[in-house]
């Protein structure tokens, strides 16, 4: 990851904190799901983090279910931080380099629409398992490869790049953990659809997610790309479809 592209994630994540709990509509539910799947297993009190915190939606969850345990909470904006609870533990840190350094290994990692914006997600996701206490868990969601089916058979349509986001596919995810260790996994779809292309395409600027390594089209390119997407006939909007896995895992 070139570190330009990194400093627009962050900036992009920056000046979207004000309105992320608004539009980050995808992100709510996979966080309640992840909380819900941790509060089925019994994880040991200890250390619980959550890695690329944002606003602290999985983290809030998690302490909702479980009242008597504290999560560690990490990102790299300092002002997705400042939308925390006053009396959160907060670390900023840049998931980039590691790991921050605890007296303790975690017995629970959480981390829910973080690992593709990591370099090398594959890697982090080993790293994060192996840091671990003996016994301890790990509960992800993240975006695999598959997502946006529609933007790619109208870019390819119209004869233009498809700029979304690449995403690791969910075997490269799945494979990293060994079989015996993962307790529950899931690929989930989640549709999101509306009357313009535009509109649909905006939200990932209304909550941070608009960087990506592909090369921006032209204006010209993008009026191709809103022509060449397919309307629902039923319904008359436009859809967008994502795919996400859903991991939880014991060391």
């Amino acid at each position: 990851m070139k570190s330009s592209w990194k400093n627009n994630i962050i900036n992009n994540f920056e000046v979207a904190s004000s309105r992320y709990n608004k539009e980050a509509t995808l992100q709510m539910p996979f966080a309640k799901l992840l909380a819900l799947e941790c509060s089925r297993r019994n994880i040991p009190n200890g250390l619980w983090v959550d890695l690329g915190s944002g606003t602290g939606f999985l983290a809030n969850e998690l302490e909702r279910l479980h009242p008597n345990q504290t999560v560690s909470r990490v990102d790299s904006s300092p002002k997705m931080l400042e939308q925390h609870p006053s009396d959160s533990k907060t670390i900023l840190f840049d998931l980039n380099s590691g790991l921050p350094k605890w007296i303790d290994p975690p017995t629970l990692i959480a981390s829910s629409f973080v690992l593709h914006w990591i370099n090398k997600p594959e890697e982090k996701l080993k790293e994060w398992f192996n840091a671990l206490a003996p016994g301890g868990w790990i509960a992800i969601a993240i975006p695999v490869e598959g997502c946006f089916p529609e933007w790619y058979k109208a870019a390819n349509k119209a004869g233009v790049a498809c700029t979304a986001m690449p995403f690791p596919s969910k075997y490269s995810i799945l494979k990293v953990i060994k079989n015996e260790q993962i307790k529950f996994q899931k690929l989930e779809h989640f549709t999101q659809d509306s009357p313009r292309v535009t509109s649909l395409l905006k939200t990932f600027v209304k909550f941070g997610g608009q960087s990506s390594p592909q090369k921006s089209l032209t204006i010209a390119q993008w009026r191709r790309l809103e022509n060449a997407w397919d309307m629902c006939e039923k319904t008359n909007v436009y859809k967008l479809t994502w795919f996400i896995q859903v991991l939880v895992a014991q060391k």
